[in-house]
C-alpha cells in the first residue's frame, strides 16, 4: 500500500479547565488516510472532531504523538514551514463557509492561489473551471450575500481545491444546510474529491452522508475506532 496521505500516531491533546484540571479530548489517536479515500468521521458534539482536524490540518499542534501528511513528518516544524505545508497540500472546509464578503464567488477562488504566488489568469482559469463542475458558473460574480447557503458552501469546496491540495479536512460541511440542498452539496463534493484522487477526512453528525463514503471512523472516549 502507498503511504498515506493523513497519518496520524499516538495523538494526545488535552485542555486546562480551570478548577476541573486537564480534560483529555485525544487519547492516543491512530489514523490513516489512503489517497483517494473518503473517510467519514462521526462523533457527538464535544466529542473532540474539531480538534482532531485542526491537528490534522495542522492548525494547532499536540501535546503528544507524530502528524505526518503526504510522507511529511510535521511534528516538531516552525511556524513558517507548517504553514507552508498546510498551504500546499491541505484544503478545509467548515460549515460556515467564511467566504470574503466583499469578493465575488471567483474572487474567493482566485485569492488562495494567488497568495501561493499562481499568475491571475492562470487563477481565473481554475477558479471558472472549479465552479463549472460544481454547477455554479452562473454566480460566478455574486458575492456570497446575493447567493443562497448551498452556493456559497460550494464556493467553499472549490477554494479549498483551488490549490491542489492532496488533502481535504471537512468540519460538518453540510450542517447547516436543509437536507435537500444537503445531499446536493454533498454531492458535488464528492464528485470534486473523487475527481482529483483526494485523501478526504469528513466530520459529520449525518449518518446517511457518512454511509455514502469509503470508510467511517468514530472517536469514543477521545480514541478513534474503525466501524
Amino acid at each position: 500500500m502507498s503511504e498515506p496521505m493523513l497519518r496520524l500516531e499516538g495523538v494526545e491533546k488535552g485542555y486546562n479547565r480551570g478548577r476541573v484540571g486537564e480534560i483529555l479530548v485525544l487519547q492516543g489517536v491512530n489514523l490513516q488516510v489512503q489517497r483517494g479515500e473518503m473517510v467519514a468521521l462521526v462523533a457527538p458534539s464535544g466529542a473532540g472532531k474539531s480538534t482532531l482536524l485542526h491537528i490534522a490540518g495542522l492548525l494547532d499542534t499536540a501535546d503528544a504523538g507524530a502528524v505526518e501528511i503526504g510522507g511529511q513528518a510535521a511534528t516538531g516544524l516552525g511556524d513558517r514551514r507548517r504553514t507552508a505545508l498546510r498551504r500546499r497540500g491541505i484544503g478545509f472546509v467548515y460549515q460556515f463557509h467564511h467566504l470574503l464578503p466583499e469578493f465575488s464567488a471567483l474572487e474567493n477562488v482566485v485569492l488562495p492561489q494567488r497568495a501561493n504566488g499562481v499568475p491571475r489568469d492562470q487563477a481565473g482559469a481554475r477558479a471558472r473551471a472549479l465552479l463549472d463542475e460544481v454547477g455554479i458558473a452562473g454566480r460566478a460574480d455574486h458575492r456570497p450575500a446575493a447567493m443562497s447557503g448551498g452556493e456559497q458552501q460550494r464556493v467553499a469546496f472549490c477554494r479549498a481545491l483551488a490549490n491542489r491540495p492532496g488533502l481535504l479536512l471537512a468540519d460538518e460541511p453540510t450542517g447547516n444546510l436543509d437536507p435537500g440542498t444537503s445531499d446536493q452539496v454533498f454531492a458535488a463534493l464528492e464528485r470534486l474529491v473523487r475527481d482529483a484522487g483526494l485523501a478526504a477526512l469528513i466530520a459529520t453528525h449525518n449518518l446517511d452522508l457518512a454511509a455514502r463514503m469509503d470508510r467511517v471512523v468514530r472517536l469514543d472516549k477521545g480514541r478513534v475506532v474503525t466501524e
